[in-house]
């Protein structure tokens, strides 16, 4: 079996992690980070109502109150699964009752810098989307 190169190892992994491919696992994962939930929670971690502009650790009840519309189900499932993907850490501490909080990582400030991005884009281009929604609407078929 012939060794391969520290090149030709990056190489193939980057090969193997091509989304445009069926059998790509980057598929799952672009799935789950383009999920509204987990978009709002990692922009709230990232610059909640008292960040100030720094990622600072939320308790599970000041998300709850910032995510307008999530259930209790959806958010304790979209913050375990951001855990075990390693985006978002949780700490509790033992009081009573037990103190949770949640604060990025330093792979998920990596993921926020982008949906911050995508989340501006989004509030700022809402009327051109809606007047474009409205013209195709309109249009005879």
């Amino acid at each position: 079996m012939a060794t391969m190169t520290a090149a030709e190892k990056k190489a193939q992994a980057k090969a193997e992690y091509d989304a445009f491919l069926a059998v790509c696992p980057s598929r799952k994962l672009l799935d789950r980070i383009s999920d509204k939930w987990v978009t709002l929670i990692l922009a709230a971690l990232g610059s909640g109502p008292r960040c100030a502009g720094e990622p600072q650790p939320m308790r599970y009840s000041e998300l709850a109150r910032l995510l307008a519309g999530v259930s209790q189900k959806m958010l304790t499932q979209t913050l375990r699964a951001l855990e075990r993907d390693g985006l978002v850490a949780r700490t509790a501490v033992p009081t009573v009752p037990v103190t949770v909080s949640y604060e990025l990582t330093e792979l998920g400030l990596s993921l926020f810098q982008l949906v911050r991005g995508i989340k501006g884009w989004a509030e700022n281009h809402m009327d051109d989307v809606l007047a474009h929604r409205t013209t195709y609407d309109d249009a005879p078929a």
